[in-house]
């Protein structure tokens, strides 16, 4: 069998810089957590609880510890609470992910209605939205949550770090129709653009397509989605002792790619076993 991974697959900028203040925090701080899960990888999760890095969800939990800021961010809200409780802050939320609240903020400072385009429960999307607070705002999924909302004079438009492009730019065509302004910002990470191009190149020329990554990812989720749209043999795993023999009988080409989420360890483990099956 041959084995094509993605050259995108596993840990993007953002991630992968978390990761490393998390350890490097957790080598200097006598009591250390964070706030949130730091990513959406449950075995990352598990190997930084190992270094003492404990999971609180919320800020009323905390007394005199280090606080780690997950990735994905937190509400302005939050951020208010750690400052007030004078906690010792290591903020690690993705540059990216920054940017897109500094436009939100933007936007609803200067009068816009503001619309996210994302899932609604994401922690991302709600600390976006937290800083468009006394602005109008909307979190869409899609084209039918975008054309449901009012009309306004002046929309403001910003997406979750992890968006599929296409679905983005169709929401972009909604809200032209029903707004006289519209203030378009793109944060779309453009590696989440290549890790998606990549795995729409890859699944439509393999037998069958694994995608691994945490069940709670959203972008990891959304490359299954993908896949599985142009091969519908594919698979989403978290490891890889979930791999089944019976996916693999007949096959000739396998197409692996990964969330940003995912640790290379994982990845690693799941081609090494997909090899086992060759002998």
């Amino acid at each position: 069998m041959e084995i094509i991974l993605a050259k995108s697959a596993g840990f993007c900028f953002g991630v992968k810089r978390a990761v490393n203040m998390a350890f490097k925090a957790a080598e200097d701080a006598e009591h250390i957590c964070s706030l949130g899960p730091l990513i959406h990888s449950p075995q990352l999760v598990q190997r930084l609880e190992g270094e003492g890095i404990r999971v609180v969800d919320h800020v009323e939990e905390m007394t005199d510890e280090t606080v780690i800021i997950r990735s994905h961010g937190i509400t302005r809200g939050e951020e208010d609470q750690l400052e007030q409780r004078k906690l010792t802050i290591v903020d690690a939320t993705c540059p990216f992910v920054k940017k897109a609240q500094q436009y939100a903020a933007l936007l609803g400072s200067e009068g816009y209605a503001v619309v996210i385009v994302g899932e609604q429960e994401h922690p991302e999307v709600q600390g976006i939205i937290s800083y468009a607070a006394g602005a109008e705002n909307w979190v869409v999924a899609d084209v039918a949550e975008a054309r449901a909302i009012p009309a306004r004079k002046k929309l403001g438009l910003v997406a979750q770090t992890t968006q599929a492009f296409d679905n983005f730019s169709e929401i972009v065509q909604a809200l032209l129709e029903n707004s006289k302004e519209l203030r378009i910002f793109n944060t779309i990470c453009d590696a989440t653009a290549v890790r998606q191009q990549e795995a729409r190149t890859i699944a439509g020329c393999v037998d069958v397509m694994f995608v691994i990554g945490g069940l709670n990812s959203a972008n990891t989720t959304r490359l299954a989605r993908i896949c599985s749209e142009i091969q519908q043999n594919t698979h989403h795993i978290e490891t890889a002792s979930e791999i089944d023999p019976e996916w693999l009988i007949s096959v000739k080409t396998i197409g692996l790619t990964a969330g940003a989420s995912t640790p290379e360890w994982i990845i690693r483990e799941v081609v090494e076993r997909l090899q086992e099956f060759e002998k």
